[in-house]
């Protein structure tokens, strides 16, 4: 059985920075692709991350790219998202999940940025 587990979340002032980590099991995590959605309030779900089975391959939303930084850990089977210089518009419940449009997310974490 699948099972993702996101942690990490929490309060932070603009500019601060937060790492978010998601526990996966219940299927070969080294041999699969793995991403970072979000949803904001009132919103759709909204792609962040993409990373490549081995690590060597990251895609980022525009918004994101230079400030957010997706890396996994194949031995802990373990996926991170860190995020820096966080700015009010990335407050958002983020879920890490196995494909881009959100499939087989787990049940999230909450990020929220003061402004």
């Amino acid at each position: 059985q699948v099972q993702l587990v996101e942690s990490g979340g929490g309060l932070v002032e603009t500019g601060g920075s937060l790492r978010l980590s998601c526990a996966a099991s219940g299927f070969t995590f080294d041999r699969n692709w793995m991403y970072w959605v979000r949803q904001a309030p009132g919103k759709g779900l909204e792609w962040v991350s993409s990373i490549s089975p081995s690590g060597s391959g990251t895609s980022y939303l525009a918004s994101v790219k230079g400030r957010f930084i997706i890396a996994r850990d194949n031995a802990r089977n373990t996926l991170y998202l860190q995020m820096d210089s966080l700015k009010a518009e990335d407050t958002a419940v983020y879920y890490c999940s196995q494909n881009r449009m959100g499939g087989g997310r787990g049940q999230g974490t909450q990020v929220t940025v003061s402004s």
